[in-house]
């Protein structure tokens, strides 16, 4: 029988993970393959079926150790999980540049797929920032109803855009030449050129559908959702903005339940970072819905 462990030592406890079996494939979708990592629940008889989506560009390199320490927490308590790098992200194949918003659509949809082949527990989209919305539109799409996880969800793909934006901005301020960039790059993506922010190529196919995606409830998915969002002030809340969307799909009629963690920015942070509340707290709201 597996010993019992806090969450919050896991990342400490690698003899845990050792008794966790993961299984590193190429997932074929369209002309290419998606790296991709499964988690196998421990024991057998899988709790639920959970498929993570991780951030956009430099977030997902950030918040890698952070979805590695979650997805064997969760197989060691006994859920299936699958890790998906999106085209032209981590070792999936292509180049950042060949992605599009439905590109990206089409991945988790296919991961999905998988999913649902190998494991016949509940299915749950877990998701990470901006991968909170690809999750959203991908339930509409589904044929089954699945549960939702968001760690600090985008609300709005455009509002998204313009601070990933501001990286650009930023660079050529510090070479003296940021007068114009705003407008620089939307005539640029207006005439169909890729553009180049923080060493990542994007296309003006990939801008286009991300600054058209928002966290809204989705028609039709009548599962679960929970909301998590971190802070290192003991007295933090919930920003306003998340209020007030999680009071939208309240009121479309889910389910939701939405929690502060403290732990710092992870996906940000100039270090590598862990957020073990958040780990907990994750878990403990997965095992609240069995």
């Amino acid at each position: 029988m597996l010993p019992s462990a806090p969450l919050s030592s896991l990342s400490t406890a690698s003899w845990l993970f050792d008794l966790i079996v993961v299984q590193p494939f190429f997932l074929p979708v369209g002309d290419g393959q998606r790296f991709c990592l499964f988690h196998q629940a421990h024991g057998g008889g899988a709790k639920g079926a959970i498929l993570y989506i991780h951030p956009f560009a430099e977030e997902m390199n950030k918040a890698r150790r952070m979805a590695a320490l979650q997805s064997r927490a969760l197989a060691i308590a006994g859920y299936d999980v699958l890790q998906l790098d999106l085209l032209g992200c981590g070792d999936s194949s292509g180049d950042f540049s060949d992605a599009t918003w439905q590109i990206w659509r089409t991945d988790v949809l296919e991961g999905c797929r998988w999913l649902r082949k190998h494991s016949v527990a509940p299915l749950c989209l877990w998701g990470l920032r901006a991968g909170c919305l690809l999750a959203t539109e991908v339930s509409e799409e589904l044929t089954e109803s699945a549960d939702l996880i968001f760690w600090q969800p985008v609300v709005s793909g455009k509002l998204h855009w313009q601070q990933f934006m501001r990286l650009k901005m930023a660079g050529e301020l510090a070479s003296g030449q940021s007068k114009g960039v705003g407008e620089q790059v939307r005539r640029q993506l207006a005439n169909g050129q890729s553009i180049e922010i923080a060493g990542y190529i994007i296309s003006p196919e990939l801008v286009e559908g991300l600054e058209k995606s928002e966290l809204a409830p989705p028609l039709g998915n009548g599962g679960r959702m929970a909301w998590f969002e971190l802070s290192t002030r003991e007295d933090a809340n919930l920003a306003p903005i998340s209020l007030k969307r999680i009071e939208q799909w309240k009121a479309a009629g889910l389910v939701v339940t939405s929690s502060l963690a403290i732990g710092p920015a992870f996906w940000q942070t100039t270090e590598i970072s862990d957020a073990p509340e958040l780990l907990t707290k994750t878990l403990a709201i997965l095992e609240s819905w069995q």
